[in-house]
């Protein structure tokens, strides 16, 4: 079966996010004042083939791990759908 994973990929809180600041600070400047504490991370889509559901979960967070999240900067979530 042919899957699509829609994967998230965020700084860890603890730590500085130089982008997110430089965002925040700039909302002010552009008029709005409101938005505040912006964190700035990676959206990746990406498509598979995986024989089942658990599976094709297995291996889209085994490519999260071990290439696509630096866990220790960074942390990450996912979801999968199949396709047609």
């Amino acid at each position: 079966m042919k899957y699509i994973a829609e994967i998230d990929v965020m700084p860890l809180k603890a730590l500085l996010d130089p982008q997110g600041k430089a965002v925040s600070n700039s909302m002010k400047n552009i008029g709005l004042p409101e938005i505040a504490n912006v964190r700035i991370g990676k959206h990746i889509t990406l498509e598979l083939d995986a024989e089942t559901d658990e599976l094709a979960r297995k291996k889209v967070q085994e490519a999260c791990e071990k290439l696509l999240a630096n866990q220790i900067m960074e942390s990450f979530s996912f979801s999968i759908k199949k396709t047609e």
